[in-house]
């Protein structure tokens, strides 16, 4: 039987990458799901694709009204909602902390990767409560676990993810409800993009690049797919999982197992 048959999920930023994935499984696994994006093109041809398995919702997760939207349409056009898979974000302001720009930059990104997780669960949890039951995913990152693996405004944000799921799994837990965030490692997606400016005219997809580029960066000796997240999305997301609550899990290669070499003396200039 199929692990989500009868199931009706949300995944933000769910018109590409890892949300493009967990889509398209969660439906194969026999989910209802609704898209929320802003990419308005690529969220309505995957719905199409997934005929009437699917619908897309324009959702931009930093205004609560269309957060409230999104979860509203799940319940008025599937009846329900079992799994919010709070995906969306980007990489964000970056650059060394003293040079931060704190504008509008700055805003966007808070309020996409951690204000979008907090109306996200908030708007789930009204629903959730009332039906007594749920799972809320959030998208985390091995940044917020190890330093030195992401922008710092970004590590911070996905460091207080895992802090806010591990504090509202409490809250949720006796209405049977479960919060869990997933920390990927480096996943070949298209969030990769802005670093590789000045290779538009390669005729490569950045994710064929970024493999490449990633494969080294774990002990497992690949780089992550989207399918992989997607794949721990499926588990949290279906009942078996339903002893699992408030926890952050890495789904990195083996990435924060790893430690620093550390120095030796014959690493020192002069000696």
């Amino acid at each position: 039987m199929p692990r989500l048959k009868g199931k009706v999920a949300i995944v933000t930023g769910g018109a590409s990458g890892i949300g493009a994935g967990t889509v398209e499984l969660f439906v194969r696994e026999g989910a209802k799901v609704v898209i929320a994006d802003v990419q308005e093109e690529a969220g309505l041809k995957l719905a199409s694709k997934l005929k009437n398995d699917a619908i897309f919702q324009y959702s931009d997760v930093s205004r609560e009204e269309d957060v409230a939207r999104m979860v509203d349409l799940a319940v008025s056009h599937f009846g329900r909602l079992d799994c919010l898979f709070n995906n969306a974000g980007f990489g964000g302001v970056g650059g060394e902390i003293q040079e931060t720009p704190m504008g509008e930059e700055y805003d966007r990104t808070l309020g996409v990767m951690f204000t979008g997780v907090v109306l996200g669960m908030k708007h789930a949890a009204r629903v959730m409560k009332a039906q007594g039951s749920g799972s809320i995913i959030s998208t985390a990152s091995v940044a917020g676990i190890q330093g030195g693996l992401g922008p710092h405004v970004y590590s911070g944000i996905k460091a207080g993810v895992m802090g806010l799921t591990r504090s509202v799994a409490l809250e949720l837990a006796p209405y049977s409800i479960r919060a869990n965030s997933i920390c990927p490692g480096g996943i070949a997606t298209p969030i990769f993009a802005p670093m590789l400016e000045g290779m538009e005219g390669v005729n490569i997809p950045i994710e064929e690049i970024m493999r490449e580029r990633l494969k080294d960066l774990h002990p497992i000796g690949r780089s992550g797919e989207p399918a992989d997240i997607a794949n721990m999305a499926l588990f949290l997301a279906s009942d078996d999982s339903s002893f699992v609550t408030g926890q952050h899990i890495a789904v990195d290669g083996g990435l924060t197992s790893m430690r620093p070499r550390p120095i030796q003396v014959t690493d020192v200039a002069g000696e």
